[in-house]
């Protein structure tokens, strides 16, 4: 049984990649059908299928007789292969960036502690930072770890590594996790860390991680500056939900 991708997918693919990458901006006109033909060697059939995907996605808008244009929005991997916003970054081309402005035990908040399964006012590990994109503050994230992964975190390096990769290398079994999405107005410190107003709406994902067992290992807070981060949910009928982060590409110029 041959395994060889097939064409309309490469094209699909190819096209997706370049815009990703910002080699064609969001309002750029794409490549006429026919220099598509020529450059792919291939009939119109494969292109045309290749762009009412990208169309369906959100990666190319215009049609019936109007020439196609890159979208605004760009989608991205779903929450399902549990990638952290350092591989999200670098999936849709951009360059991710941090910085660190606490990393340490403290008290945890009522909140926390029950959200991880323990008493009130035990010890965590609370990391907080903000997530940068090609050097834009988009996300402030306030990560909560147990003591015992917590202490896994003792030798990285949090203004470099991925908290998520560096905890997999480690053998934690993160396994699963639950998402709230909601929205909620900047307060004056998460206003001065995203650069916006006071007030300002930001998109705010709470997230508990768990073990195959289901025993929470972190609890998230994270808080995204909408214009440069969205959220997306793709139903199908008989099939489970995922749910996906996407990024408007002309936000990140």
């Amino acid at each position: 049984m041959s395994t060889e991708v097939p064409l309309h997918e490469r094209v699909h693919d190819t096209l997706r990649e370049r815009i990703g990458r910002g080699d064609w901006t969001a309002g750029m006109r794409l490549p006429s059908e026919a220099a598509l033909c020529r450059e792919f060697g291939t009939s119109r059939g494969p292109v045309r299928r290749a762009l009412a995907v990208l169309r369906e996605e959100g990666y190319v808008v215009g049609g019936r007789g109007r020439p196609p244009l890159v979208g605004r929005v760009v989608p991205t991997q779903p929450f399902s292969t549990f990638t952290s916003f350092t591989e999200w970054a670098r999936a849709i081309g951009r360059d991710p960036g941090q910085r660190t402005l606490e990393a340490g035990a403290r008290p945890a908040p009522s909140t926390v502690a029950g959200f991880l399964g323990l008493d009130e006012g035990a010890t965590v590990t609370q990391v907080v930072r903000v997530r940068l994109l090609d050097g834009v503050p988009t996300m402030v994230e306030r990560s909560s770890f147990p003591p015992e992964i917590g202490a896994l975190l003792d030798d990285l390096d949090c203004d470099r590594g991925s908290l998520h990769a560096h905890l997999v290398s480690r053998g934690v079994d993160l396994r699963r996790a639950r998402h709230t999405i909601d929205a909620v107005a900047a307060n004056p410190l998460d206003s001065e860390l995203l650069e916006v107003e006071a007030g300002s709406p930001l998109l705010r994902e709470r997230r508990i991680t768990f073990d195959s067992a289901r025993r929470p290992l972190a609890y998230a807070d994270d808080r995204y500056r909408p214009e440069l981060a969205t959220f997306t949910i793709e139903n199908e009928v008989d099939r489970r939900t995922p749910l996906t982060r996407s990024h408007p590409v002309e936000a990140a110029r």
